[in-house]
């Protein structure tokens, strides 16, 4: 499935290259601006871990360039918050457990454009590859010393071993233009392709990887148009 996508994630980004190599009288657009938005993340494990989906904030610089009538390249550079929220069965006469991570990225997403609509009013997908690192963590918890998850719980005491991220992206989103600039709203979704934790034979978990579901509004001012 992860090689499907992968092709036809490059199927993709070579029709775009191959697109912005002819002539064309189409004006060109560039255009820069920032985003906001809210993070949903979680991160999928094996030996299984029961989670549930963890709220954070994304947020950054956008560029993008409409090289072609209907299609175009976009890339930003980010502020992520992601990791993981547990799940626990409750138990009756015990404590209340809690725990998750958040894991801070820097990210740097590269989108292929892809829009449709009127002077005003647009529909759009953007869909490609993105990298991060992850330059802090923390954890809050309330476990009691106990390890209380019916699944995995070394998780608790191992800090991130793999800091660099990669994987797909992409979304839908729909963008409204006025005379001070371009409004935008936008969903995607992030399906990492590596994982947090190292996953030798010899690692105890050989799979940790992240997935994110986003929502964000988007502000662009046309630099050329």
């Amino acid at each position: 499935m992860i090689k499907k996508i992968l092709i036809a994630t490059s199927l993709c980004l070579a029709t775009a290259t191959g697109s912005m190599a002819q002539q064309s009288k189409f004006p060109q657009e560039i255009s820069v601006g920032a985003s906001f938005g809210m993070n949903f993340s979680s991160v999928t494990f094996n030996p299984k871990v029961s989670t549930k989906m963890k709220q954070g904030y994304n947020g950054g610089l956008v560029l993008r360039w409409n090289t072609e009538k209907n299609l175009g390249l976009q890339t930003e550079l980010n502020f992520s918050q992601q990791g993981w929220e547990e799940q626990f069965d409750p138990v009756e006469g015990a404590p209340a457990y809690q725990y998750s991570r958040t894991i801070n990225y820097v990210e740097v997403p590269f989108f292929t454009h892809i829009y449709f609509g009127s002077d005003k009013f647009k529909f759009y997908v953007n869909m490609g590859p993105k990298i991060g690192y992850a330059i802090t963590e923390s954890t809050s918890e309330n476990l009691g010393g106990a390890s209380p998850n019916t699944g995995a719980n070394d998780q608790h005491g191992m800090p991130i071993e793999k800091k660099f991220d990669w994987g797909l992206c992409g979304g839908p989103g729909i963008e409204l233009r006025t005379g001070i600039g371009y409004f935008l709203l936008e969903g995607r979704y992030y399906y990492a392709l590596g994982d947090i934790f190292n996953s030798h034979k010899s690692d105890y978990f050989n799979k940790s990887s992240s997935q994110v579901i986003s929502a964000r509004i988007i502000y662009l001012m046309p630099l050329r148009k």
